[in-house]
């Protein structure tokens, strides 16, 4: 068999972790902090359309949004929605919402 051309960087099989994929990707710990919350309630959402088998006019039924909001929605394209606007849609499909926090990092201005 012939060997790929690409080879690993090192021998570890190290994996990113979150943080780390939001630093590669330009983002700024509260960007990173913001976008992961989003995620979780996006898949939270997604949870629940997938038990219910609803469809995009489901939602947009459901939800009370346009055709193109259920279809960004279904499809994850969620950068250009708020957390405020991804916990009321969760809301309306009949989900709370309950928000953890765990320590990280303290902020330059907290040190």
């Amino acid at each position: 068999m012939p060997q790929s051309k690409l080879k690993p960087k090192s021998k570890s099989s190290h994996v990113s972790t979150s943080a780390t994929l939001w630093d590669d990707l330009g983002f700024s710990a509260e960007e990173a902090a913001v976008m992961e919350l989003k995620l979780s309630l996006h898949n939270e959402i997604m949870k629940v359309v997938e038990r219910s088998h609803l469809r995009a006019r489901d939602l947009e039924r459901v939800l009370d949004i346009s055709q193109p909001r259920a279809s960004e929605l279904m499809n994850g394209k969620i950068s250009h929605m708020t957390a405020d606007r991804l916990t009321k849609y969760l809301h309306r499909l009949g989900r709370s919402v309950k928000v953890t926090t765990k320590k990280t990092e303290p902020a330059a201005s907290l040190r």
